[in-house]
Formats: structure tokens, sequence, C-alpha cells
């Protein structure tokens, strides 16, 4: 088992931070071009979301380190809430993985 986990552990995952989303119309799509504003419905003081595989882990600021942005992280879900994140295969040994992480052996 820990052989697995080392090697769930070495995964590399998609992570996106989502400033906001919304829904438009095709034909409003199709008349995007360079230059076009896309309003998003989110203050600009409203925390980012931060996804891992296209769902919430957590969420937090945006930042400026040097000349590229980030996020510091306000608030972040529990080990279980990630890895459950992964997808739908990691829901089968999630007890076990989450167990592992939050009693140090990893």
């Amino acid at each position: 088992m820990a052989s697995d986990v080392d090697a769930i552990l070495r995964l590399e995952v998609p992570v996106i931070v989502r400033l906001g989303d919304r829904r438009m119309k095709l034909r409003e799509v199709l008349r995007l071009a360079p230059g076009s504003i896309l309003e998003l419905p989110k203050n600009a003081e409203d925390a980012l979301d931060l996804l891992v595989n296209n769902r919430a882990i957590g969420g937090g600021d945006a930042v400026k380190v040097g000349e590229n942005f980030g996020i510091r992280i306000d608030w972040i879900g529990g080990a279980a809430d990630r890895i459950r994140a992964l997808g739908p295969n990691a829901e089968d040994d999630e007890d076990a993985i989450a167990m592992s992480l939050l009693s140090g052996k990893l």
C-alpha cells in the first residue's frame, strides 16, 4: 500500500485558479475577438477559487509574485476533500490515503 500511495503522491494534476465564470450564448462566444472585455459576475475583492481536476478544493486572494500572479490561500479543504477532487478512481482508497496523510506516514 505504501508504494501505491507514493506513486499517487508523485502524480501531476491540473491546478486552476479561477477568477470567475459565466454562461454565454454561443453567438456571444463567436463574437469574441482580441480586445473584447468579458465581464465576470464577481467583485474584484472576492476570493479566487482554487481547483484541482476542475473541483474546488480551496480559495484565496490574488497576489503579485515578482512579475507573475499567484494566489495566497485563505482556506483549503481537508485531505479527504483534496483526494476526492482527484477523480472517481481516487474514491476507492480515499479513506486509507487520507488516514496515511493525516497520521504523518507519508
